[in-house]
């Protein structure tokens, strides 16, 4: 196969296993995010790619070839990390060319020009990187990561130092270079939205295992287990009895029903339950409420509600089946 093929891989820190019998693929010019929590292994998996990392187990093969005795510097993998890391003595296009130093000088500068374009920091070449806001320091960290052209761009949380409004932003900056380029990439994230926005697939990883790859989409809509459900953002888990008799979705006694969150509507008609508190929470109330089966859940409304209980109905739509355990 083309692309990046990884099997069985497995990457151990002492007794601790970072990452457990991985398989995973990327095509030429595909984008996979590894999402998952802090210390879920994803940050271990990329570094394991990138050779970083000695895998205890398994293989990272390239089109085929196996990569397990070739140096870092010669996987043809490109990187970029959450810091940048810039240099400061270096301008702007300074930094962008640092990679291409076997090319004319010719070349370097259409290179160097042509990504300060796909970046959107045309004519800002000749800045120095310690005059650049933290959105500008990772674009330019993003063009010189794709100045030497790699074969696969591995990218490790590159924009958690960033406030949400400028992540957002620069998601959308990132997919845009990564497919103009056309640039095969490996992308690791915390953030569920960030996956979303910019993959062609993701994989959710949790205590070093792969649980599940697919389109965002599928992954969504889809999950194959309770932990990507409740990874995702689903819960509580409730039986199919339970979620009949609030007005959902049937569900056979070998899966579950998962409550997604915005599932659970006020309806005038809909089941009384008794509150258990309510918060703010950006511009909405979070009202708290306990399902027939004793579990809490929660309804967003525009505002508190004045009384003890609520009347609540189940959109059958905003909730996924899965398995059992």
């Amino acid at each position: 196969m083309s692309g990046l093929t990884v099997t069985g891989a497995e990457v151990r820190y002492g007794d601790l296993v970072a990452v457990d019998d991985v398989d995973l693929a990327v095509a030429p010019g595909e984008i996979v995010a590894l999402l998952g929590a802090s210390g879920s292994g994803k940050s271990s998996l990329l570094r394991g790619v990138a050779g970083l990392e000695p895998l205890t187990a398994g293989r990272v093969c390239w089109s085929g070839d196996d990569l397990s005795s070739v140096p870092v510097h010669k996987r043809g993998f490109g990187m970029m990390f959450q810091d940048g890391q810039l240099f400061a003595h270096l301008s702007v296009e300074g930094n962008i060319a640092y990679g291409l130093f076997r090319e004319p000088k010719q070349l370097r500068r259409e290179r160097v020009t042509e990504l300060l374009d796909v970046v959107g920091l045309a004519g800002y070449g000749k800045r120095r990187v310690s005059e650049l806001s933290g959105g500008q320091a990772q674009r330019v960290a993003l063009a010189r990561s794709l100045a030497p052209r790699p074969r696969l761009l591995l990218l490790d949380e590159p924009l958690s130092a960033l406030d949400r409004n400028l992540r957002e932003h620069m998601v959308g900056v990132l997919a845009d270079a990564l497919h103009t380029t056309g640039t095969t990439a490996l992308y690791v994230t915390h953030d569920q939205d960030e996956a979303f926005a910019l993959a062609d697939r993701v994989g959710v990883m949790e205590n070093g295992r792969l649980l599940q790859t697919d389109a965002p989409a599928v992954l969504w809509r889809h999950p194959d287990s309770q932990a990507v459900a409740a990874f995702l953002g689903y819960g509580p888990f409730v039986t199919g009895e339970v979620s009949q008799r609030l007005g959902g979705p049937d569900a056979p006694a070998d899966r579950l029903v998962g409550i997604g969150p915005a599932a659970l509507l006020p309806d005038s008609g809909g089941v009384v339950l008794p509150l258990i508190e309510q918060r703010y929470q950006r511009g909405e109330v979070l009202v708290g409420v306990q399902l027939p089966d004793d579990q809490p859940a929660t309804v967003r409304l525009p505002e508190k509600v004045p009384d003890a209980t609520l009347q609540v109905s189940l959109d059958a739509a905003g909730c996924v089946s899965v398995p059992v355990g």
